[in-house]
């Protein structure tokens, strides 16, 4: 019953057989492997963009960092969610890759931006002439932070807006799988075809054993990606074992079954918690996070019965919790959950 995180999963047993398979014999290193060349043409398959830059990182944190520091001078604001991951939870490295730049919070319900909440705050920036710090660029995150998920008319609306103003837009996509699972759309349809100039594309989350894709759909942003990565020391000399993981990942599908696995599992989850009539759900539930909401005593019970969560902060009388399903979340950790729960 681990519902902690689903970085808490292991490696699927496809990733891992890849990485095996790269450990034999000689590669070039940092990023010249075979298998990097493998990896940029699926990614252009993928995203119908032949002309797209693609490199690989070990953390999502250094994928948003530095594709904020390849849109952002440092005397410029990043538009985010209040509740955005590079707002809450990456230690500022936003703020240290693009040397200063601040990010501006942007509210909206249930983790998405609204469109009028972004355009009022990109106005105030611009009016603040030299004393404030100038529009930058707008973050968008997919599945949001409450475990929501942006559909396709939805980031392109935001993205018109960041448009009309010249700003670049930048996709935190941790868990652009389960985005894509939850709305149906393409990988295409879902970025550049949206507005969407850089994406982070997550896969440790789903299964990867550690590695993130950056990809860059203006090329001529390459070098100066490659520069950025390199002086932040995130370009890895034995990358073949992050070229293996992402091509595994990718090949025949396997990021997108993973994915509605993990999707599956949440909506099991909330089933069985719409079933209970003390226990809330705070967000809808679109992928594989749930915020539920139960009486006090419950977390007590729960961790005795062997669960695993983060709990988070609720109103007086009350108790929250965070669950993550993941690829490897089985619907019997589901329901032993739920039976626990039930006491």
């Amino acid at each position: 019953m681990w519902f902690t995180s689903d970085n808490a999963s292991g490696a699927a047993p496809e990733i891992m057989a890849a990485v095996a398979r790269a450990n034999d014999g000689y590669a070039r290193s940092y990023g010249a492997d075979a298998l990097m060349d493998k990896v940029r043409d699926q990614l252009r398959d993928l995203f119908e963009a032949p002309e797209a830059a693609v490199f690989l990182v070990t953390t999502g944190t250094v994928a948003n960092a530095l594709s904020l520091a390849l849109l952002t001078p440092p005397w410029g604001a990043v538009f985010c969610h209040t509740h955005a991951h590079i707002a809450e939870d990456e230690c500022g490295a936003p703020e240290f890759y693009t040397s200063g730049a601040k990010l501006v919070l942007v509210g909206g319900a249930q983790g998405r931006m609204e469109p009028e909440a972004l355009e009022a705050a990109i106005l105030r920036a611009r009016g603040a002439g030299v004393h404030g710090v100038q529009p930058g660029a707008v973050s968008i995150t997919n599945v949001t932070e409450a475990g929501t998920v942006h559909s396709v008319a939805e980031v392109a609306a935001l993205a018109a807006v960041a448009k009309a103003h010249g700003l670049p837009v930048h996709l935190d996509g941790a868990r652009f799988a389960n985005a894509l699972v939850a709305t149906g759309a393409t990988a295409a349809e879902m970025t550049w075809k949206a507005g969407v100039d850089v994406l982070s594309f997550g896969g440790t989350k789903n299964g990867c054993l550690g590695v993130e894709a950056v990809v860059i759909f203006d090329p001529a942003k390459a070098w100066e990606f490659e520069l950025r990565r390199k002086r932040a020391g995130h370009l890895m000399s034995k990358h073949r074992y992050l070229s293996a993981q992402m091509t595994a990942y990718l090949e025949d599908g396997l990021w997108l079954k993973l994915a509605a696995h993990a999707n599956a599992m949440g909506a099991r989850l909330a089933r069985g918690l719409a079933q209970m009539p003390e226990a809330d759900l705070v967000h809808p539930v679109e992928a594989n996070i749930l915020f539920p909401e139960w009486s006090e005593g419950t977390h007590a019970r729960l961790e005795a019965a062997g669960a695993m969560y983060y709990p988070y902060p609720a109103p007086m009388g009350r108790e929250r919790a965070r669950l993550v399903a993941s690829w490897s979340t089985t619907e019997a950790d589901v329901d032993s959950f739920l039976a626990a729960l039930r006491g």
